[in-house]
């Protein structure tokens, strides 16, 4: 019995589509082939910080009160113990000059009192009374003229006015920072590091700085300081760290950091896009084998493989989705 043609002709197409499909399936997949490599590498904690004096100070007053006059600019350099802000006095000065009337009239009551006792002209009660109270008035002017003197806020190191956060006619208080004072000379650099990776610093790590004042320059620093406290809103933890050459950063520069937490001079490397799910895929014979690693150093652009593959092995870098085990691989062009 002759099949009609058209079935016939059906026939031969899905034979011919059945080939080509299968010729497809059976082709080898285009990727793209690498091999490991020998090199240095580093495990870094990235972080931002900014630049700061050593031993900063805040300036502050002791009393509240309007601001008279504001003496120094930033960037100026003070002594200890400059005037920097004048608080206004005019009540104080009165109150001052009070005290020191009130003492001396206490001082002639006082020297009288005591040239009649010794004539015998009062009793030791009466004389005892005046020295008191003259005591009790030169302590008051003595007051008065501590306070008036705490109305001159004043420098507490050498160093240079680093901030200044007040204007003439402003009110002071003892919870105001009036100015930031520091030594540009010695300066540190506060750097937050997420709480992810702070169990990985440690104090004298090497790191290296980098800001946008200098592009492609690298500023070498160590690790000096951990916080033990960190800042639960912003889930982050204070590092400080200190430049390892002379170097001058402006202060309140701010810095991109990167702390070597991990280093190998010769370690077997591939590329982090070759790793995917702990394995990598290994091309042999020209078919694509899955092969699990155990890496060491893992950084941004390169892992370090500690085992599971060798320098002669060739590798599929950024392998497809759907790669399976022992499918046909070609290098691609």
């Amino acid at each position: 019995m002759k099949l009609p043609r058209a079935a016939l002709v059906i026939a031969m197409i899905a034979l011919v589509a059945a080939v080509v499909v299968w010729r497809w399936q059976s082709a080898p997949t285009s990727v793209t082939l690498i091999r490991p490599h020998c090199g240095p590498a580093a495990e870094l904690v990235y972080g931002t910080g900014f630049v700061e004096a050593q031993q900063p100070v805040s300036v502050q007053a002791r009393i509240t009160a309007p601001v008279d006059k504001v003496l120094v600019e930033e960037g100026q350099r003070v002594t200890r113990g400059q005037p920097l802000i004048l608080l206004a006095d005019d009540e104080q000065r009165a109150l001052s000059a009070q005290a020191a009337a009130q003492r001396r009239a206490a001082e002639q009551t006082e020297s009288r009192t005591v040239t009649l006792f010794r004539q015998g002209w009062v009793t030791k009660a009466a004389r005892d009374q005046a020295v008191a109270n003259a005591d009790v008035a030169r302590a008051a002017e003595a007051t008065a003229g501590a306070r008036q003197d705490q109305l001159v806020v004043r420098a507490e190191i050498d160093g240079v006015v680093t901030k200044r956060d007040i204007e003439p006619g402003e009110l002071a208080s003892p919870t105001r920072v009036l100015a930031q004072l520091g030594d540009p000379a010695r300066v540190r650099i506060t750097a937050t590091i997420d709480e992810r990776d702070i169990a990985r610093v440690t104090v004298g790590q090497a790191a290296l700085m980098s800001s946008d004042a200098w592009p492609g320059k690298a500023i070498p620093a160590r690790v000096a300081e951990v916080t033990p406290g960190g800042d639960p809103s912003q889930r982050a933890f204070r590092v400080r760290l200190l430049p390892t050459t002379a170097v001058s950063l402006p202060l309140g520069l701010s810095l991109e950091i990167n702390i070597v937490t991990r280093r190998k001079d010769r370690a077997l490397l591939v590329p982090a896009s070759a790793v995917v799910g702990g394995k990598v895929w290994v091309v042999r014979a020209g078919k694509a084998h899955a092969v699990e690693v155990r890496t060491g150093v893992v950084g941004s652009e390169q892992v370090e493989v500690l085992s599971g593959i060798t320098a002669q092995d060739t590798l599929i870098d950024k392998p497809p989705e759907g790669l399976k085990e022992g499918q046909h691989v070609k290098g691609a062009k």
